[in-house]
């Protein structure tokens, strides 16, 4: 199976937040009116998987000054701060019968490594506990429990910094 990553297109909005609805719950999925705000603040760090000429995954995520991921930022595009130091994840969505083929890796990866190219100190996330294993297995450390209180779930920071990781190569 061959999957393509590329930039998603504003008016694959509808598309994505269905895409959403099915891998995250009720309380945490990003409608598609937040989806298409979204898209028109930073269309730039969204990035579509696809395979057989459909769209089955996709990764978003505003840009920030702060070394961890607010919950305020999911609900107000006027936070994201384009010359910021930190590119956050808000969503990675695969779509259950695509999951465990490695297109979360590739989309998460194709993030990070925009995110370098574009001068960023590193990329940010929120995670749920089951979930560590895999950012760790992708350049991200465990910072320990997050504040956020998103869709009443236990989350975990969670922090790809490029400068560390640099660190960490070269012992």
């Amino acid at each position: 199976m061959s999957v393509t990553i590329r930039q998603a297109r504003a008016e694959e909005a509808e598309l994505l937040a269905a895409i959403e609805a099915e891998c995250f719950p009720p309380a945490e999925a990003a409608s598609e009116e937040e989806i298409k705000k979204r898209m028109q603040a930073f269309l730039e760090n969204f990035f579509v998987a696809e395979t057989e000429g459909k769209v089955v995954g996709f990764i978003n995520g505003a840009v920030t000054d702060r070394q961890y991921l607010p919950d305020e930022m999911y609900h107000d595009i006027r936070l994201h701060q384009p010359q910021g130091d930190y590119q956050t994840v808000f969503g990675l969505n695969v779509l259950p019968g695509y999951r465990h083929r490695g297109i979360a890796g590739k989309l998460l990866d194709t993030l990070a490594e925009v995110s370098g190219k574009r001068g960023k100190k590193g990329v940010i996330l929120t995670c749920k506990e089951h979930l560590i294993p895999f950012y760790e297995n992708h350049g991200f450390v465990n910072y320990g429990r997050a504040d956020s209180q998103h869709g009443m779930a236990q989350w975990y920071d969670m922090r790809n910094l490029f400068s560390q990781r640099e660190k960490r190569n070269v012992l």
